[in-house]
């Protein structure tokens, strides 16, 4: 199988051009090259495909197997790839994803995407499609336990269900020991991934995330859009802020106009290979 590896501030996953590549069983191929040690190593599999209602598909497996329905950064590197490699030259792209479709702006120079403009859509707070097990109409700073310690928990769905929590200081965190109690919590049916995030400024957020399916990375980008409506919806942040990842800065935008969620951030080309299936 021939495959790209890229990268978008550190999340890293294995690219393959499906309309040149078969893959009959993505869930273990998954696993298979996510591993850091006797695979490629990457948070993932991304396969890049032909689609009937948008300009390409992309379909996303996690290092376990398991399949999401989007991920920020991983779009990003499919849109550079697409336009690097000569499969459009349109410079705005229409993806579909299990999300729904997705709008990116490529940022050309000398011919190449060095950073691409993501149209996330409108987050999803209802409980109900997030989803998390619990009333009302929205899950904001709510209380929740963990390993019997309280938190305040807010939940949105960026097409996939975060869970971000506040806290003076991120770098302390032991996420391995945390991460799969928060991930696992009864709260979410479908799992869940999970911001912890400190508030630097109004327009400056630092965050860690650990990712259903894939543990801690070293950026999320629909992770970075939830966490900024949370701390919108908390009070904590203006409606455009840098957030700062162990991989990098994404720029956060969510328009009050549209209620959309805008993401600008950098995908970067790592290498090509072949791996023996």
């Amino acid at each position: 199988m021939r495959f790209t590896k890229m990268q978008g501030i550190g999340n890293d996953y294995v690219y393959v051009n499906c309309l040149e590549e078969r893959i009959d069983d993505p869930a273990a191929v998954a696993k298979l090259v996510s591993d850091r040690h006797f695979g490629v190593g990457s948070d993932g599999l991304i396969l890049i495909c032909p689609s009937e209602i948008a300009d390409f598909q992309m379909k996303m497996f996690n290092a376990d197997g398991s399949q999401a329905q989007m991920c920020g950064n991983g779009v990003r590197c499919v849109g550079k790839y697409v336009y690097d490699r000569g499969l459009t030259d349109k410079t705005r792209l229409r993806i579909e994803t299990l999300a729904g479709i997705i709008v990116l702006r490529l940022h050309v120079e000398d011919g190449k995407a060095v950073s691409i403009t993501v149209d996330m859509g409108e987050p999803r707070l209802a409980p109900a499609e997030i989803p998390v097990n619990a009333e009302g109409s929205t899950f904001v700073n709510r209380l929740v336990t963990v390993n019997m310690i309280q938190y305040k928990l807010t939940a949105v769905s960026m097409g996939n269900p975060h869970a971000v929590v506040f806290l003076p200081d991120t770098d302390s965190l032991d996420l391995e020991a945390i991460g799969p109690s928060f991930e696992n919590h009864r709260l979410f049916p479908e799992r869940t991934n999970t911001e912890f995030v400190q508030v630097i400024d109004r327009g400056t957020l630092k965050m860690r995330v650990w990712e259903r399916g894939a543990g801690e990375t070293l950026a999320c980008g629909t992770g970075a859009c939830a966490s900024l409506v949370a701390a919108v919806l908390c009070g904590k942040a203006d409606r455009r802020a840098v957030l700062k990842l162990l991989g990098g800065d994404l720029e956060i935008f969510w328009d009050e106009e549209t209620n959309h969620v805008f993401m600008t951030g950098p995908a970067a080309f790592v290498f090509d290979g072949e791996i023996e299936l």
